[in-house]
């Protein structure tokens, strides 16, 4: 079978939950089927080289408009007519309801078209009106012409059956994956010098991982941080995609006390999360919190917002706190930080639950469903319900 992935910025190593979830699934996919081939499509701003190999993915770069309004859609159509014209792909990957906007062409051009829903995006406050309306047609464009949905949240999967029930047979609820944090090299010589060069040392600090985006919440973090006044930092971890106003008066609240460090790669934010004394996400919007799940295999404390995508994962009542409260979390920052460790069980099951290896299978098995032309898919793993094992 031949694979095209579609609505990524690239990868390896490119900021951003989609990416982090193609980097880590689709090369244990080729892994699984080394004679078929899979091909990522990518953005230029984001990769060097128009082709290049990783893992047996063959990754290619194309050109697409520089404004964030309008980066995914040229990207996406690009990917999808070079998918057909070019590589002469069977099935069509995208991934995120902005790409989804193109599903009815690629049907139109005779792929087979698997959606992966990461998140509401029409919920995000960077969009305007009309950015946001174009997004429920992407939605719905999702469930109308994909011929898989894989939903990345439980709370994402049972919403479009709720509002889509004719389509509720194809929407697959299948997660992000958490291990793949055990295998970054946390080398004790590497540990001194990372902290150092972030001027950490020995001092203790709370850690937040993401893209500085308004939905992130990262805004309500600084301010609780600084009313309580705890004698360690804050490490906000990750950079915007695109410079604006929300993410530069964000940098501005950089001090000796609140550090930002920009991107980094995986290796290095293992030992940022490892020496934490707590891992916080203020979140207003998650699709499945890829970061949290990051946290809980570093073995860090956790404290999240309750929003549901969060409360999903499962944790007791004390590891959240109410969704833009600045008091509640200022209140729950200043306690010991040890009462938000996660227990062995839970961590236990964090890493059963949510490896890629067992993702990796069920996306295959419905890859597979759309291959012997099956007319339905949906299944959850959260339930009990496992393909066949002879699917395998």
């Amino acid at each position: 079978m031949n694979v095209c992935v579609v609505g990524l910025r690239g990868l390896p190593h490119v900021m951003g939950g989609v990416e982090m979830h193609c980097e880590q699934l689709f090369p244990l996919m080729k892994e699984r089927h080394p004679n078929d081939s899979f091909t990522i499509i990518g953005r230029r701003a984001y990769l060097r080289e128009k082709f290049s190999e990783y893992h047996g993915l063959q990754i290619v770069s194309l050109p697409h408009a520089r404004s964030k309004h309008l980066e995914t859609i040229t990207s996406t159509i690009c990917g999808v007519l070079y998918a057909r014209f070019v590589l002469h792909a069977d099935l069509l990957h995208l991934h995120g309801i902005g790409p989804a906007l193109v599903a009815p062409v690629a049907k139109a051009l005779g792929m087979k078209v698997v959606v992966t829903y990461h998140s509401k995006n029409y919920e995000h406050r960077k969009w305007s009106s009309v950015a946001k309306c174009i997004l429920r047609v992407g939605e719905l464009f999702a469930v109308t012409f994909g011929d898989r949905v894989i939903a990345v949240s439980q709370c994402l999967a049972t919403s479009l059956r709720r509002r889509f029930p004719w389509a509720a047979a194809k929407i697959s609820f299948i997660p992000n994956g958490a291990n793949h944090i055990d295998t970054a090299k946390s080398e004790l010589s590497s540990t001194e010098d990372i902290l150092t060069d972030y001027g950490l040392g020995t001092a203790k600090y709370i850690i937040t991982v993401g893209r500085l985006v308004p939905e992130k919440g990262f805004h309500d973090l600084c301010l609780a941080f600084k009313a309580a006044d705890l004698d360690r930092k804050l490490v906000i971890v990750g950079d915007a995609n695109h410079r604006d106003e929300y993410s530069e008066q964000l940098r501005q609240q950089a001090s000796d006390r609140v550090v930002f460090t920009g991107f980094v790669n995986h290796d290095v934010l293992l030992v940022l999360l490892k020496n934490a004394s707590l891992f916080v996400l203020p979140s207003y919007n998650e699709g499945h919190p890829i970061a949290a799940l990051e946290a809980v295999g570093a073995g860090v404390p956790i404290l999240l917002s309750d929003i549901e995508p969060n409360l999903d994962l499962g944790f007791g009542p004390d590891n959240y706190f109410r969704i833009g409260d600045i008091d509640d979390l200022q209140h729950k920052i200043s306690r010991d930080h040890e009462f938000y460790r996660v227990s062995t069980v839970d961590s236990e099951r964090v890493r059963q639950q949510y490896d890629w290896h067992v993702i990796c299978a069920k996306t295959d098995y419905l890859y597979s469903t759309l291959q012997r032309g099956s007319r339905q898919a949906s299944w959850d793993s959260d339930m009990g319900c496992s393909p066949p094992a002879s699917e395998f």
